[in-house]
């Protein structure tokens, strides 16, 4: 009994244990390459401690380089591509939609109105985070006020509230780009749109990372009950599962998740979408194994896509764009292995 229960268990080590050491890999890549490319025994020595032999004007120029710049940058990319692939399969599980994305409830536009309301304000880069986080979670409080208006315990209401919050918050950021300084403000608001972890420093991580943990820990920590839920609410009921308080309680994590990588890296899209569907092939529908897996493999899509933003031209390349380009090309491919699931 005990043997079978091991062998049962080898799939799923393999299943996370090779992302992560994919992840591993890609991140050691990530530090060695660049515009001031550094080798392999230097990155040890640097990390290590054990760089007493080195002069001192190039250790100190390798430690600003790998400490300062890549390091937390990489940190950045694997934490903002995990919060939001995580935060696309809770919503794909919660509405039992797997079409829906993080921005599905206004997030992404309220929090990118927030970062250029800050842009505009000159509140500075703390004040462009929080207004950023803040007009998140302002524009999914409309979208649920809405939905609140007609009938909140309606999903379909839910999503038209989410619409209409999109909507409004799109229309106040197209405002502020109106009367944006053409020469200042509107370049910092469009690439900040675009999405960039050329800002990502350790003061942004220490503030997002221990969240967005446990935001992904909570959603994982539902697995089961979704997979409850998956089966109809009335199905869940009988099964003791609170649907209402998961449904929402879920929607809210997964919101907050989103909002949070806007304030830390600008909108970029499609890996909230696209990863969840990579990891449901590759762990079938347990929503307590495609959540982390999602996590995983959207930190190193991420920071997969960051490398390629900074290595492909000599000025960097929003690395929003390259999400975009890659995630287009390899959701045609994911759409096609799983199309049965959806006619189902």
């Amino acid at each position: 009994m005990r043997r079978a229960a091991v062998l049962r268990a080898v799939p799923v080590i393999l299943l996370f244990a090779l992302p992560a050491v994919g992840l591993l890999g890609l991140a050691a890549l990530s530090l060695a390459i660049g515009r001031y490319p550094v080798s392999v025994p230097d990155i040890v020595a640097i990390l290590s401690g054990h760089d007493g032999g080195m002069a001192p004007a190039r250790r100190a120029v390798l430690r600003a380089i790998l400490i300062q710049a890549r390091l937390p940058r990489i940190a950045g990319a694997v934490v903002v591509g995990a919060a939001l692939s995580a935060s696309g399969a809770g919503y794909q599980a919660v509405f039992r939609n797997p079409l829906v994305s993080p921005g599905l409830l206004g997030v992404l536009a309220g929090a990118g109105f927030g970062a250029a309301l800050g842009i505009v304000a000159g509140a500075g880069p703390a004040g462009i985070h929080a207004l950023s986080f803040l007009g998140g979670v302002l524009a999914v409080a409309a979208g649920a006020g809405i939905a609140r208006l007609f009938d909140v315990r309606s999903m379909l209401m839910l999503v038209f509230g989410g619409l209409l919050s999109t909507a409004f918050f799109t229309a106040l950021l197209s405002a502020l780009k109106y009367v944006a300084d053409p020469d200042r403000q509107l370049p910092d608001i469009v690439f900040w749109l675009l999405g960039s972890l050329t800002q990502v420093g350790w003061r942004d991580l220490m503030v997002a990372a221990p969240p967005v943990l446990g935001g992904i820990a909570v959603l994982t920590a539902c697995g089961r009950m979704l997979d409850a839920l998956a089966m109809g609410d009335d199905e869940a009921r009988t099964l003791g599962v609170p649907v209402g308080l998961l449904r929402h309680g879920v929607i809210a994590v997964a919101s907050m998740l989103a909002a949070l990588t806007v304030s830390v890296a600008g909108m970029i899209g499609w890996i909230g979408l696209m990863v969840p569907h990579a990891a449901r092939l590759l762990a079938g529908p347990r929503n307590g194994l495609v959540l982390p897996l999602s996590a995983c493999l959207g930190g190193a899509f991420l920071l997969l896509c960051d490398d390629l933003a900074r290595v492909l031209t000599e000025q960097e390349v929003p690395v929003g764009l390259i999400v975009d380009l890659l995630s287009v090309c390899l959701f045609v491919g994911v759409l096609r292995l799983v199309r049965r699931g959806w006619a189902e």
